[in-house]
């Protein structure tokens, strides 16, 4: 029987766990994830893992990553930030996202917008409708998480703007209220293409405005894989003339530094 009370004996119980798999943990190389979704070419996966409920996740993903984030039993919730990772002084303005496009509610064709006036990220299909850009994560838990994952990027708690939520929706009532929507139902899935390249922050926690005792929270499915970044021709890009504004100047800003 191994003990770890001797450096000889921590390391052997260590090394004893190689190969060992957990439903909530990231596949390393991304490509031997099991049985991709239809859509996915595992040759071109670059990150995939199971965010368990509770937990969090990170990763600095390329210009033009398609990334696609699944609720997998139905009671997920991924509150998410976005920053240029060239320049993570630039982040994610879910304030200016939703008054520049003149829509509180997340779906196809929103550009996801940084407090530089530029697209950090685009969402190219949405088979939830249940989203939140106006509560962020408040709780307790969501920020502590999010601290630890931008500590890993050199980030500090004062790098933390309001965050977007996936997959627990709100609506704004007439006068003015928030009411909780919940989710769509398990196995719906969002996907986002990122114009910049990013750093992504997602905490899998309860919304704040969850009603239901101890607020359940199941895993999430994260699936990035190489793509391309959105053109002109895209319907992303023209979808109201304030984005077509931010992907012009996120092409110029691409252009001056050589990335485009």
């Amino acid at each position: 029987m191994s003990t770890t009370s001797t450096t000889y004996g921590a390391r052997d119980h260590a090394r004893a766990q190689a190969g060992t798999v957990t439903e909530a943990m990231p596949a390393i190389p991304a490509s031997t994830w099991p049985d991709p979704p239809p859509g996915i070419d595992p040759a071109k996966l670059v990150w995939a893992e199971t965010v368990a409920g509770g937990g969090y996740t990170h990763k600095v993903l390329a210009r033009g990553t398609e990334l696609r984030l699944t609720d997998v039993e139905g009671d997920a919730c991924a509150h998410m930030l976005l920053y240029n990772a060239d320049q993570p002084w630039e982040r994610l303005n879910v304030a200016d996202t939703v008054k520049v496009q003149w829509n509180a509610y997340l779906g196809e064709a929103i550009a996801l917008l940084s407090d530089q006036a530029r697209v950090l990220a685009t969402v190219v299909t949405d088979e939830s409708g249940k989203h939140d850009a106006l509560c962020g994560t408040s709780t307790v838990d969501g920020l502590t998480l999010f601290t630890l994952a931008a500590a890993k990027h050199g980030l500090t708690p004062r790098d933390l703007p309001p965050s977007l939520s996936f997959f627990q929706g709100v609506r704004v009532e007439t006068d003015g209220g928030l009411t909780f929507t919940g989710s769509a139902g398990p196995g719906k899935s969002v996907v986002l293409r990122t114009e910049l390249p990013v750093i992504v922050l997602i905490a899998n926690v309860p919304h704040p405005l969850d009603p239901r005792p101890d607020s359940p929270i199941t895993p999430l499915r994260v699936l990035a894989q190489r793509s391309a970044p959105s053109t002109p021709d895209s319907p992303e890009w023209t979808a109201s003339p304030e984005a077509q504004r931010a992907f012009e100047n996120t092409a110029d800003y691409l252009t001056a530094r050589g990335l485009a």
